[in-house]
């Protein structure tokens, strides 16, 4: 096992853990230092990344969760403070997507599922986060996106979602900095996950649009957005307190 790193004897609960940016946070944080509980859905996944770090000597368990389920958040922070004494980070990460579909065609099945995800799955974590926080501090990323600054075709619900993470991050900091918890959001850029995967096999040309808008022509790894996540986790960044950070190879620029 590794000592040392960014996140060194901190412990960190990170959402949206069983697949993407999430599970590469896990490794991250890890490597970094910091003791993990991850949270997700699908429980099989959850179960195969934790015995693969505790097998590299790390300190890993995973709790099933639905973010949007209040209770399920209340007790995934519960097993996280129960097991590691304190929660010093975390790395809102769950979300989902929405079908590339007009506005005004858009179900209202498909706009309840992404803001009760996106929007109250991040107001679940915030509130159960900042409470395990308020006696000792602590970091809370979250995530939201590039639609959570500029606005894209077909994808209403969704950048709605991402735009209300953008404005909980703003509220929740500066209600809390004064407490010693810094709160903070990431927009990650086309990164290689389900989602993205998904959309651009789903989308003739959407994966070449993707790489010529950005200025590092590409698409990132999860593992990028993730060691974004760990540094604004870090007592490296604490004196970053309310910021969205765009991490998406500049296309925000354009």
């Amino acid at each position: 096992m590794r000592y040392g790193g960014l996140l060194h004897g901190k412990h960190a609960f990170i959402t949206g853990a069983s697949s993407g940016i999430g599970a590469a946070a896990a490794r991250v944080f890890c490597r970094e230092g910091a003791s993990v509980t991850l949270a997700a859905r699908r429980e099989e996944r959850l179960s195969a990344l934790v015995d693969e770090l505790r097998e590299e000597g790390f300190r890993a368990q995973y709790v099933v969760v639905d973010v949007s389920v209040s209770e399920q958040v209340r007790e995934g922070v519960a097993r996280a403070v129960e097991r590691f004494g304190r929660l010093d980070a975390a790395f809102n990460n769950a979300g989902v997507g929405a079908e590339g579909t007009p506005l005004h065609l858009m179900s209202d099945e498909v706009y309840d599922t992404v803001m009760e995800v996106n929007v109250r799955g991040m107001w679940n974590c915030l509130r159960y986060e900042i409470t395990a926080m308020l006696e000792g501090g602590g970091s809370i990323v979250n995530t939201s996106s590039t639609a959570g600054m500029v606005a894209t075709p077909v994808a209403a619900p969704y950048i709605a979602a991402k735009h209300a993470v953008v404005g909980l991050t703003k509220a929740a900091a500066a209600e809390y900095a004064a407490r010693g918890i810094r709160v903070n959001v990431i927009l990650p850029g086309a990164t290689r996950s389900e989602m993205t995967e998904a959309w651009m096999a789903a989308v003739p040309g959407v994966e070449e649009e993707l790489v010529r808008a950005a200025l590092v022509p590409r698409i990132a790894g999860p593992e990028e957005i993730a060691e974004a996540a760990a540094w604004l986790c870090s007592d490296r960044a604490s004196f970053v307190v309310g910021a969205t950070v765009p991490v998406d190879g500049g296309w925000t620029v354009r």
